[in-house]
């Protein structure tokens, strides 16, 4: 399998990765806790079909110490007792904030609330960042097809 781009070759790919690279530099040194932001990207990367992003985020959540239960229960979410209410509200708010379109108004008022309850407003605006972000490597690492599963933990850094 080869991607149909090369972005870790092209001059002006590289350039916009420090960029969006850098906003999530932001988002990972917030306090929204590190275990969240894994399972969000996760979970997103879930619903897009991203294989690379997958690959990655599981590999880095593990190496961060977090369960394989946990990640294998990730898509399954609403059923398993394994995750926070915190957790859970997150989970919610990056499934809609992902299926945009399948919704007719987008996030619901309840979602939002929420989360909420459970995050300050800086983690918040880490929350719909990460959520945002994950979605924007989802969809660059779908368009080309970037292949899956040789990801080794922290290899950007």
């Amino acid at each position: 399998m080869e991607a149909r781009l090369n972005l870790f070759g092209n001059p002006l790919a590289e350039k916009f990765l420090r960029y969006i690279n850098s906003a999530g530099k932001v988002v990972s040194d917030s306090t929204l806790p590190t275990a969240t932001q894994e399972l969000v990207k996760l979970r997103a990367s879930q619903i897009n079909g991203c294989g690379f992003c997958t690959d990655m985020h599981t590999k880095d959540a593990a190496a961060a110490g977090e369960t394989t239960q946990r990640l294998h229960l990730v898509a399954a979410w609403r059923e398993a007792k394994v995750f926070t209410d915190a957790e859970r509200a997150a989970l919610e708010l990056t499934e809609q904030g992902t299926r945009i379109a399948d919704a007719a108004g987008g996030v619901t008022d309840e979602a939002w609330a929420n989360a909420a309850k459970h995050y300050d407003e800086d983690q918040l605006v880490a929350l719909v960042s990460v959520i945002a972000l994950i979605n924007a490597y989802n969809r660059l690492n779908c368009i080309i097809q970037q292949p899956a599963g040789d990801y080794q933990p922290g290899q950007f850094g």
